[in-house]
């Protein structure tokens, strides 16, 4: 039993763990990276394609990477000066213009050494280019290495990976969903896709078991996955999953299932308003790669008649997880949240005289907070005051984030009414009696924007179980449109469930209420900074929703009609044969779900939630891009334009 558990505390090394290994390890000239090492690191540049920053951004700070050596990071296709005697590490994708503009550089010998790390595998004739461009350029020996890193997806969570963030059009909901897509158009669009998963897998150091539903896009990832895979264990000489890799007993004793399921399985949850943080954060913010930017509205109040308004600051916060409280509460409902924040802030206010104190006695009364953490210590005193000032410092910077972040959704909350949104939308998914109408939600002119109430309807007409009659209709679309939306989303939605209605029947959402707890102005205590009058508190009960569901049947290996005739493929197996019979009859004990067509931080929490139940057993959840429902939107929109 002891062996089991070891294998599942090493399996545990999160994705984010292992990419974050494999970037350093690169960032180190392809050794592996020892931390107590003393001595200087090598100074280096590091040179990056928009890709490579996007893998690098949420894994690694600036700070980071000045430990690890890099004093300069640029964009491979920005104008760089030739700094002759520093080795340069590239990170870029094998594409035709990186390639070119490389060869370049070694022409124009900007560099003492060159470091050539793709993000994905390069192919033979692109490799020789290089390798013609070296020898007329005279480097070849200044090329030190060339390697595929095999890191072509970005890391957001420890459970949490999406494919690409540049030209995210190409694997879209809408790109895969398009009527006139011809044949090649898909091929490459999969391709795409299963060059990340298998880079993801290497990174993993696994072969999964796949699962997928048939006759979906999911179904074309999950044979070209196999096939990828099949053909990278076979080459045994080459392979990337042998014994070096894996690290030791990593995986013996049991491998992860990999579970694919397509987006049109649920398009409503996507459109959900929601009620946890880090959801709603997504929702309404501009959220990108664990990162928000914020618009600060300064005051209006002090600006004389007739002055110009003053600019709005833009602010952007890291969401990482180096920040407690982000990790501990961005699942929480929102209420709780904002009185988290509140306690955290009175916690810190009873400290603020220690902080004063702490920093009279280094004479940095007026100091600016950068300054002290530069500070060493010189005496005793001074050695206490050090250690502990930064650390309130930076309990104070992350209170005064979440209270921006959190004041800027209960803003989005209070003008938009989201709370009642997302309580009737509950209602409409759980097949609950309603107790106000659509209609009168619709037309209500201070309720939401335009787009809200198209989500709302969109997540009626996609859970009815038959839809409403078309003088019904008329008079949704009639309502729609004084309310300002714009009825293309309702098209595709339209075209899509007649066509789902005779592949399958509609997705059930479990039967959950949410239950309001009163209002919470009698909740939150009157100095609050969050004036929460008139905002729901509702208090979320656990439910699975469609994806978390077909993944707990298929890896508690639950007989159920949703997902008694997915395929399964064994890519360890020597005659790849099409069943949907498991030969393993043991529940897994990790599980990664990918959602081709996209994903959100809906089903990502709901999933997060339901894991949270079972004892040492681990999930990460994928998704070819990350969208909110604006964006959603916006795809079924132009898929509903004729």
């Amino acid at each position: 039993m002891v062996g089991v558990k070891m294998a599942a505390a090493a399996a545990a090394a999160s994705i984010r763990e292992r990419q974050t290994v494999a970037l350093k390890r690169m960032l180190n000239f392809n050794v592996p990276h020892v931390k107590n090492s003393t001595g200087e690191p090598v100074w280096k540049v590091l040179i990056y394609d928009r890709f490579g920053q996007d893998i690098i951004s949420p894994l690694l700070s600036v700070k980071e990477l000045r430990d690890m050596g890099i004093t300069l990071h640029l964009l491979l296709h920005s104008d760089r000066d030739p700094i002759p005697d520093v080795p340069a590490v590239y990170f870029v994708m094998p594409t035709e213009e990186n390639i070119d503009r490389m060869c370049q550089d070694l022409r124009n010998q900007l560099y003492e050494s060159y470091y050539l790390n793709f993000i994905s595998a390069i192919s033979r004739s692109k490799l020789e280019d290089i390798a013609n461009a070296a020898l007329a350029a005279s480097a070849v020996t200044q090329v030190a290495k060339v390697f595929d890193q095999y890191l072509n997806f970005i890391t957001l969570e420890d459970d949490m990976f999406v494919l690409c963030n540049q030209n995210k059009e190409l694997v879209s909901y809408r790109a895969i969903n398009r009527p006139d897509i011809t044949d090649t158009e898909m091929e490459t669009v999969m391709d795409t896709i299963v060059d990340s998963l298998f880079c993801f897998f290497v990174t993993l150091g696994a072969v999964p078991i796949i699962r997928c539903s048939r006759g979906t896009a999911a179904e074309m990832v999950a044979v070209k996955l196999d096939k990828k895979l099949r053909e990278n264990l076979r080459d045994a000489r080459n392979s990337l999953f042998t014994g070096d890799t894996l690290g030791a007993g990593q995986f013996s004793f049991q491998r992860p299932l990999l579970v694919l399921v397509d987006r049109n399985i649920d398009l409503a949850t996507p459109l959900h308003h929601t009620w946890t943080y880090q959801a709603l954060v997504h929702d309404v913010l501009d959220f990108h790669l664990n990162r928000v930017n914020l618009e600060e509205s300064s005051g209006v109040e002090n600006s004389p008649a007739g002055a110009r308004p003053k600019r709005k600051n833009k602010k952007s916060y890291d969401l990482t997880p180096v920040d407690k409280f982000w990790q501990k509460h961005k699942g929480s409902p929102f209420p709780e949240v904002a009185e988290s924040v509140q306690q955290e802030l009175e916690s810190y206010r009873a400290q603020e005289d220690e902080v004063k104190r702490l920093k009279s006695i280094m004479g940095l009364e007026g100091e600016d907070e950068g300054a002290i953490s530069m500070l060493s210590d010189n005496t005793a005193k001074l050695t206490s005051a050090v250690s502990s000032l930064p650390e309130l410092l930076e309990k104070k910077r992350l209170i005064d984030l979440h209270t921006n972040v959190a004041t800027a959704v209960l803003e989005h909350i209070k003008a938009r009414k989201l709370d009642v949104y997302f309580e009737y939308e509950e209602k409409i998914m759980s097949k609950t009696t309603l107790d106000k109408s659509l209609l009168d939600i619709i037309s209500d002119p201070d309720a939401g924007t335009p787009e809200d109430k198209m989500r709302l309807f969109l997540i009626y007409y996609i859970s009815a179980q038959q839809a409403p009659s078309e003088a019904d209709l008329e008079q949704y679309k009639k309502a729609l449109t004084d309310a300002g939306c714009n009825l293309n989303p309702l098209q595709y939605i339209k075209q899509w469930k007649a066509f789902a209605k005779m592949a399958s029947a509609p997705a059930s959402y479990g039967n959950t209420t949410t239950k309001p707890m009163g209002l919470l102005s009698r909740v939150m205590n009157t100095g609050s900074q969050f004036v929460m009058e008139g905002v729901k508190n509702l208090v979320l009960k656990q439910q699975n929703l469609p994806v978390t569901r077909i993944l707990d049947n298929l890896m508690e290996m639950k007989s159920n009609p949703e997902t008694d005739d997915y395929r399964y493929f064994d890519p360890k197996m020597l005659r790849g044969n099409d069943s949907s019979v498991p030969r393993n009859k043991n529940p897994f004990q990790e599980a990664i779900v990918f959602v081709v067509g996209g994903g959100n931080y809906i089903e990502y929490q709901n999933l997060v939630d339901y894991i949270k139940g079972k004892q040492g057993k681990h999930i990460l959840y994928g998704c070819s891009e990350l969208f909110n429902a604006t964006q959603f939107i916006k795809q079924l929109s132009q898929l509903g334009q004729k």
